[in-house]
């Protein structure tokens, strides 16, 4: 949580008062509230699927297929594709789909 000064619009900083009770005041205005109770605040993000990163099913549509092994069903060709994951000095990676249409499992190299 930000709290900005309600005159001036500067960002409030936390300090303590001479009585030890912890307050929000402003450093150009004469402006402080105190803290009531505790403040907290959490945010979990949700983490993207690989098929979100790689574009879904569209994305598959159109690629080629290579002699890979499917680590699950061991399935001898995989569909491929390369995106740039990282910064540009580093190599792309490679993100591979069993061509069986019962496993369809995705991984990468």
């Amino acid at each position: 949580m930000v709290a900005f000064c309600p005159l001036c619009g500067n960002t409030l900083f936390l300090e303590e008062s001479v009585e030890s009770q912890m307050l929000f005041s402003c450093r150009t205005c004469p402006i402080f509230f105190p803290i009531k109770k505790p403040i907290t605040n959490r945010s979990y993000y949700k983490l993207k699927e690989i098929d979100d990163v790689l574009g879904g099913e569209e994305a598959w549509k159109n690629v080629d297929s290579t002699e890979e092994r499917c680590p699950k069903c061991s399935h001898p060709r995989a569909y491929f594709m390369q995106i740039q994951t990282r910064s540009a000095d580093e190599p792309m990676t490679t993100f591979y789909r069993c061509c069986n249409p019962d496993c369809h499992h995705n991984w990468r190299e």
